[in-house]
């Protein structure tokens, strides 16, 4: 596969799915702004914000307007609008390589959030309507993705491409959760995990027991659900498995090594030691893992020297 090909896949998958995070945590917390008697609520919507990676966030800043913001400026890089645009641009540059099923639910998504409509700061239901319409997409993208492409190293990139993308999208959200002193009042767990789809698979294992200690083993370290860290990086060595199986000539050790670390980071960490130790030095680790991950993938199979790839 040309490495274009690859790192179009692959940041087209990272930013449709930065929108989608974006898309969940703000339909799950949205409500939580109009209920005042939520204390610390302010401070820990100002580590929320700046997970989904709004800028220039100030103590006083209006709620309202940072949501504005995550949703409809073209400028922001962390905005579902931004997402967006830069997920259409990366498909549209490998527009050959994509079926035209995906073409057609990313473009009309691209459409549909930047109407007028949309922009409009004084219309009090355009927030929701947004997040539905990206919502919605999102499960349609997904769907048509999985149906329709062949699932070979193409399909294995955009693989790779939404579950980093997911594993350190919700690592920052957790740290944002943990990281104040504030007390954390159900509703808000709720919301934490309803921004990972995940309250009722919640349920089914933990009951409605609303523990901040068993919230972060769910999220963290739940090897079944699809948006928990571990499920992620699972799914991340799969993609890379396979991915060095179709290019055999690549030398992919010290990517095995390192996806191989943050699986078994994940995969034998016990909850107990995690919070008794420091669970933000434990999430700053698992995102410095992506990080390092991510320049390793990108040294290996798109900003290559020639001569390694006519190697055999």
């Amino acid at each position: 596969m040309l490495s274009r090909v690859a790192d179009g896949l692959y940041w087209m998958s990272r930013y449709f799915e930065r929108a989608d995070h974006c898309a969940r945590v703000l339909d799950s917390h949205y409500s939580l702004l109009l209920n005042p008697s939520l204390g610390g609520g302010d401070k820990r919507w100002q580590l929320i914000t700046i997970a989904l990676g709004l800028r220039s966030v100030d103590a006083g800043s209006d709620p309202h307007s940072d949501i504005s913001r995550l949703l409809s400026d073209a400028d922001e890089a962390g905005s579902i609008v931004s997402c967006i645009e830069s997920a259409r641009d990366n498909a549209s540059q490998i527009r050959e390589q994509i079926i035209s099923e995906m073409w057609e639910c990313l473009n009309q998504l691209f459409h549909d959030v930047s109407r007028p409509q949309f922009q409009a700061k004084d219309d009090d239901v355009h927030p929701l309507r947004l997040v539905n319409r990206v919502r919605e997409g999102c499960y349609r993208f997904h769907g048509v993705t999985d149906a329709t492409v062949s699932h070979g190293e193409g399909w294995q990139f955009i693989q790779l491409g939404r579950y980093m993308e997911r594993a350190c999208a919700t690592s920052r959200l957790l740290d944002a959760y943990f990281s104040t002193s504030a007390e954390v009042d159900d509703l808000e767990w709720v919301a934490l995990l309803s921004s990972c789809l995940a309250f009722e698979a919640y349920c089914k294992v933990f009951t409605a027991d609303l523990t901040p200690q068993r919230v972060a083993e769910f999220l963290l370290l739940d090897a079944d659900f699809p948006y928990t860290i571990r499920h992620s990086a699972d799914r991340m060595r799969e993609a890379l498995g396979a991915i060095a199986e179709a290019s055999p000539t690549r030398k992919s050790a010290r990517i095995d090594r390192m996806i191989g670390h943050l699986r078994s980071s994940l995969a034998y960490a016990q909850i107990e030691e995690i919070m008794e130790h420091d669970l933000h030095t434990y999430l700053c680790g698992v995102i410095d893992h992506c990080r390092e991950l991510h320049h390793a993938i990108h040294e290996l199979y798109v900003d290559y020297p020639i001569a390694s790839a006519l190697e055999v």
